[in-house]
């Protein structure tokens, strides 16, 4: 993990401020171990308390209103899909110079899938697809906004800057002649007909979790709500191979114009976090990379 702030705007943290948090507020925990537990996320960090719990703190502002969502939503979430998700056990809010509300929640066992050593590819794809096809059934009223979940035309501008960004990385290697073909024929497939639906809306690699191979849970919903079905299709090609991408599409039933948008909106997100995170994320980064092979090596 980079020692460098991945953003310049990130609060600062560190063990010594997560003990004197819980002493302050939770005083019931205050003589657990405490320790740093390195990720690739980039809107919170993740503090392990104890061996039972973990601590997940914003590092920017714009976190605050995943915190607090995640704590209305999961309860009510959690009944209604198939796989273990996070459990608020307890509510922090800002103190001892940390400007944010914070969240203590139960420890899920298990690891992150890695692209391109999966155990059970297809397995796991049908996994997930169930996982989805569960968001999607979901009928609690009054949802949020999913992060992104709007039409594909709201993320053009910041996909065509990320694309020029990269036109000056030659290193990185981006064809992005192909990267902007795929992004307009996203563009031009005609959108979602249907209601909203709900969401997770961030099925990144570190937010899941397998054992044997299989999804054991889901984590970080603060990105979750209604929008656009096509925005939970990124685990097709920013993790399974591609017997597990059709097993994947095969589970869901999608038709082409969401395939499309789906894929459309996983590049896009891969470009816009690669020159950003290049220097300071590598998880990101390298997962970055690994969605845009997979999606150019797809429409070649």
């Amino acid at each position: 993990m980079s020692t460098e702030p991945m953003h310049p705007d990130q609060y600062a943290l560190d063990d010594d401020l997560v003990r004197r948090l819980i002493a302050g507020q939770f005083p019931r925990w205050a003589g657990l171990a405490v320790e740093r537990f390195a990720s690739g996320g980039t809107v919170n960090a993740m503090y392990r308390l104890g061996d039972a719990m973990v601590v997940r703190l914003p590092l920017v502002a714009g976190g605050i209103g995943d915190v607090l969502s995640e704590r209305e939503w999961l309860p009510r979430l959690a009944p209604l899909l198939p796989v273990a998700i996070p459990e608020v056990l307890g509510a922090g809010e800002p103190a001892e110079g940390y400007p944010a509300p914070w969240s203590v929640y139960r420890w899920r066992v298990g690891e992150t899938p890695e692209a391109g050593a999966l155990r059970d590819p297809v397995g796991l794809a049908r996994d997930l697809a169930g996982f989805v096809e569960a968001m999607w059934r979901v009928t609690l009223p009054a949802a949020p906004t999913a992060h992104r979940g709007g039409p594909l035309e709201s993320l053009d501008e910041e996909t065509r800057r990320a694309v020029a960004l990269l036109r000056d990385i030659p290193q990185e290697g981006v064809d992005c002649d192909a990267a902007e073909a795929v992004w307009q024929d996203g563009l031009r497939a005609p959108g979602a007909t249907g209601p909203q639906v709900w969401l997770h809306a961030d099925l990144m690699p570190g937010n899941l979790l397998v054992d044997g191979g299989r999804l054991a849970s889901v984590i970080d919903f603060g990105c979750a709500g209604a929008g656009d079905p096509a925005c939970d299709l990124f685990p097709a090609w920013n993790l399974l191979p591609p017997v597990g991408r059709r097993a994947f599409r095969e589970a869901l039933g999608v038709d082409d114009p969401t395939w499309r948008r789906g894929r459309a909106r996983t590049l896009s997100q891969a470009l816009i976090a690669l020159p950003y995170y290049r220097g300071t994320n590598p998880a990101m980064a390298r997962n970055a990379r690994h969605v845009i092979r997979e999606v150019l090596g797809e429409h070649a």
